[in-house]
């Protein structure tokens, strides 16, 4: 089914690139920050996994702090390591759509995307029991037809206010010197949690985690940010 394209959803994108922070853009919502009064909330998010190595060591990590995080997980992943979906929910976190291939979806049709997100949306909740409500398009890349089938399966699009570009390789000190000097309360930070090989996250988790409780940050998953806007 295609649909033409709305106005609503070309100021989705107009806004996201003007780095604006909590709202609703379309007939579903679009996300890369919610800046409230509470402004030491924040939201650590891993896309990719779940990673057989990197997602048990990042949610020992997360353990040891107390620290709640939403995964971004797709759909082939989660065929593969289905107990590492289930322990991060058993965890308390949160787990969201990465789609089932990491798709780029801004280049499929509306039934395409759609494939994409139910797929994916039943493994998780045939191995966990959740029904997640967030969607993340793969790289942040989106469309109109991404609106549509968004609005349509109840999915919120997510996106992020800071890339610790963990994916390439940047080093582990200076991704923590970039989240710690940037951070503001209503951020929703971007990492993974499947990395080719040698993943700076880690170590630089067990950087940024014990500094921005020092000075004072509250973690939570995604859906408990937005639900302060």
């Amino acid at each position: 089914m295609k649909k033409a394209l709305s106005f609503p959803c070309i100021l989705a994108a107009i806004l996201f690139l003007l780095s604006v922070g909590c709202g609703a853009f379309y007939d579903g919502e679009v996300f890369s920050s919610c800046y409230t009064n509470e402004s030491k909330k924040i939201a650590l998010t891993f896309d990719d996994g779940p990673h057989p190595r990197y997602t048990p060591e990042i949610l020992s990590i997360l353990d040891e702090y107390g620290v709640k995080a939403t995964f971004f997980v797709v759909g082939q992943n989660v065929d593969y390591y289905p107990d590492l979906v289930k322990a991060e929910v058993d965890g308390g976190h949160e787990v969201g759509n990465h789609t089932f291939s990491h798709a780029n979806l801004r280049r499929e049709q509306y039934e395409a995307v759609c494939a994409e997100i139910t797929r994916t949306e039943r493994l998780i909740f045939e191995n966990t029991d959740f029904r997640s409500r967030l969607l993340r398009p793969p790289e942040g890349v989106y469309s109109q037809a991404v609106c549509d089938a968004a609005a349509d399966h109840d999915y919120t699009i997510v996106l992020w206010s800071i890339d610790t570009k963990d994916w390439e390789h940047t080093p582990s000190e200076k991704i923590a010197e970039q989240v710690i000097s940037e951070v503001r309360g209503g951020d929703i930070i971007l990492f993974h949690d499947f990395i080719g090989h040698d993943s700076p996250t880690p170590e630089a988790l067990r950087v940024i985690l014990p500094k921005l409780i020092e000075d004072g940050y509250k973690f939570v998953t995604v859906s408990e940010l937005l639900s302060s806007k």
